[in-house]
């Protein structure tokens, strides 16, 4: 499963690079550019927009690896000065990431991220890094009883984003999340979640 994520993952970035050479180059007035750059894709401004993508992980204290599909919604904003894109982010996600160990099973039934990104635009290109808070419910459950904790800790990641129309863009991005730790009474541990999310997104751009 993930070697068939990275796979469509690395189609991504090649359609990408394919696009960014079928633009015109700068120097002519493209209509739906802003003036950031005669000739340049404006990356400037308010977007929103939704994703999909697949969860892998493991939880501290146990022996189990929750993974699965996850998918939500992202709101961010953009700064543009040249070629430098600074912005922030925050999204929402629901997840279907789950394990079991003996009597035990692990479950990361949503989570979301609060980011700052910075990256550098090659025209409709942006490629950037980008790093913040972490948040989501790690949920324990043995013999028909359930205990759940919200955590909290930090995420960390990377992406490329195509600009392919006037308002939409489209991005690959991956994120590492490290939510720490709480003590679980079923286990009698301190359970905490480190998880990897591979992700595909759309944007609309205000």
């Amino acid at each position: 499963m993930r070697r068939t994520i990275l796979i469509a993952a690395a189609a991504v970035l090649m359609t990408g690079t394919a696009l960014a050479a079928d633009l015109p180059p700068g120097g002519g007035p493209v209509p739906y550019y802003s003036n950031v750059r005669t000739g340049s894709y404006n990356w400037a401004g308010f977007y929103a927009g939704l994703n999909a993508g697949y969860e892998w992980g493991n939880v501290s204290g146990i022996d189990t690896s929750p993974h699965g599909f996850a998918g939500g919604a992202q709101v961010g904003y953009n700064w543009q000065s040249g070629q430098f894109v600074f912005g922030g982010e925050t999204d929402l996600q629901a997840s279907g990431a789950d394990d079991t160990f003996a009597s035990y099973k692990f479950s990361n039934p949503w989570f979301g991220t609060m980011r700052a990104r910075a990256g550098y635009a090659m025209n409709n290109i942006l490629m950037y890094g980008t790093f913040g808070l972490g948040y989501g419910d790690l949920r324990a459950e043995q013999l028909g009883i359930t205990q759940t904790h919200t955590l909290l800790g930090w995420t960390l990641g990377a992406g490329m984003e195509v600009g392919f129309t006037p308002n939409w863009s489209a991005r690959v991005e991956y994120l590492y999340t490290d939510l720490g730790s709480r003590s679980f009474a079923l286990t009698g541990n301190d359970d905490g979640l480190r998880a990897s999310y591979l992700r595909f997104g759309v944007n609309y751009h205000f």
